[in-house]
């Protein structure tokens, strides 16, 4: 599923909207659009009401990468590979990079993707009149990044167009993960000319990735069609079809009405058995998600860190996963969820121990629960439905601790935008999902003073010097340690409540081939094929 790193448990919500809406069966969808089905990928899927969220540049999400596409891409084994650039070198002190873009790379109208093209596209999404939320915490790295987001330079003064087809990028210090960092859709290119009709512009893209769009009918379905003219060759499959708001995806999987389904806590079980007829279309693994919930340091009472570490000792995670998540997810007592480089098997971090945590409180400014504020949770959500996970946490505090929470929605359309401007309680609801396959993505991301994604206002200089010197560290093995040594230091810290990490079940029909579950989204669809679909 696609969203933001900041990823939330709104499972409910999605299957309260799909019974609510419901769109056409294939047979009937294939009239209304003169798309032959058996040709067709078919997904079930939701939309938003933002649509900055369909904007490469400030979108939360993974991006479309069937209509978008950049330098570079993450391949199915998370490999750095060509996508737009064919080529590019890297100067000896590793500063800069410079590109070639392919010469038959097209935006979807037929005009070649130049160079001048990128340099348009990153400087909008630098631009303050933008206003991304997600540029800076991909694109600082470069050279006068940060001038232009901050309105004090008209242009990034590290980018630079040689020539039609040649672009060159300086970055402030050599860093081993700044090309992984383009492959988030804030540095897809877009076309100047569709961008300038208004916000508008993203229901028909003019964009360079594998997949046109052919229609989007709100509420209803949207249609891809594969890109004659795509650089890296016309995909196999000749449509890709995202149902919208049809209904719960296992059972429309059961139906024939989608090809690849997401499957929930409450059918994972099911599929889980060797005995069910649908378990041999299960595809499993383990997703780079953390869960957590934020604690705003910069607040009363979380502005304590004994007061952080008092509700993170009172949370029962066992309970919580047993309970809420029928055993189907992995504790999270760390920043890192496995499978990433710096995943320390190791690590302790902060048990459950309702005593110690009392006593913390006890020990706080604030000099027990009695002496606490007024604490004010905020979830996505609507009206005043409060979900399974943030009622089981506020029970834990309230049996723990004798805390009472507060519970707050905002729009879940807007919810990330509201979050990142403060709009929200001491306390809410959030989580990081790896957009590439390195600990900063984690640590520095989230955690360093200046981050743009550090909703918690946590600052700690120790902690900041240590990813600082990690982010130019050239030596692997050393680079990994100081990850691990600014882990422990976030979680004795306590900025944030680890609560799981999740593990990904996927239901694929037999016709569908190359289908590869990767725990960080890629283009996974030009990979992919159909064989006898009926």
């Amino acid at each position: 599923m696609d969203k933001r790193k900041i990823f939330l448990s709104l499972a409910a919500l999605t299957l309260f909207l799909s019974l609510v809406l419901s769109a056409s069966a294939p047979d009937a969808l294939a009239l209304q659009t003169g798309v032959p089905m058996n040709q067709a990928l078919v997904y079930g899927g939701s939309e938003s009401a933002n649509l900055r969220d369909y904007d490469p540049a400030t979108t939360y999400s993974s991006g479309d990468k069937l209509l978008f596409s950049g330098l570079v891409m993450l391949d199915p084994r998370l490999n750095v590979r060509p996508d737009l650039a064919e080529t590019w070198q890297v100067s000896g002190d590793g500063t800069i990079y410079t590109f070639t873009i392919r010469a038959n790379a097209k935006f979807h109208d037929g005009r070649a993707v130049t160079a001048q093209d990128v340099v348009f596209s990153w400087e909008r999404a630098a631009s303050p009149t933008l206003a991304s939320d997600t540029f800076l915490t991909y694109m600082d790295d470069i050279v006068g990044a940060r001038d232009m987001a901050e309105g004090k330079a008209d242009h990034i003064s590290g980018i630079k167009a040689l020539d039609e087809k040649t672009l060159q990028v300086t970055i402030d210090a050599p860093k081993p993960y700044f090309l992984m960092k383009l492959t988030y859709p804030t540095s897809f290119v877009v076309d100047k000319n569709n961008v300038a009709e208004g916000q508008t512009w993203v229901r028909h893209p003019n964009g360079t990735g594998p997949y046109k769009m052919k229609e989007w009918k709100s509420a209803q379905y949207i249609i891809y069609e594969a890109n004659p003219d795509f650089y890296l060759g016309k995909p196999s499959i000749s449509y890709v079809v995202t149902k919208l708001y049809a209904g719960d995806d296992v059972r429309l999987f059961e139906t024939g009405d989608v090809d690849v389904a997401s499957v929930g806590l409450y059918s994972a079980e099911r599929m889980l058995d060797p005995e069910e007829p649908l378990h041999a279309n299960l595809v499993t693994g383990v997703s780079l998600c953390t869960g957590y919930a934020v604690f705003d340091t910069s607040q009363p009472p979380f502005d304590d860190v004994n007061v952080r570490k008092a509700f993170s000792m009172a949370f029962d995670r066992q309970r919580y996963i047993d309970v809420l998540y029928r055993g189907l997810a992995l504790p999270a007592v760390g920043l890192y969820p496995p499978g990433l480089p710096g995943f320390d098997y190791a690590l302790q971090g902060l048990p459950y121990d309702p005593e110690q945590a009392r006593q913390l409180l006890k020990e706080s400014k604030y000099g027990g629960a009695e002496g606490l504020p007024e604490i004010v949770y905020t979830n996505a959500g609507i009206g005043s439905y409060v979900s399974n996970m943030v009622s089981a946490l506020a029970e834990m505090w309230e049996q723990n601790l004798g805390v009472k929470i507060k519970v707050e929605n905002l729009d879940y359309n807007f919810y990330y935008q509201q979050i990142l401007s403060g709009n929200h309680g001491q306390l809410f609801d959030s989580g990081w999902c790896a957009d590439y396959p390195d600990p900063q993505n984690f640590a520095d991301v989230l955690f360093h003073s200046g981050a743009q994604q550090n909703v918690s206002g946590y600052s700690n200089p120790k902690l900041d010097a240590l990813l600082e010197a990690a982010r130019v560290e050239p030596n692997v093995a050393k680079r990994i340690a100081m990850y691990q040594e600014a882990e422990r230091i976030i979680v004795e810290d306590a900025p944030v409540l680890f609560t799981t990490h999740s593990l990904d079940f996927q239901l694929v029909k037999p016709y569908v081939k190359g289908f590869v579950n990767t725990p960080i989204s890629i283009s996974s669809e030009r990979y992919m094929w159909l064989d006898g679909k009926p």
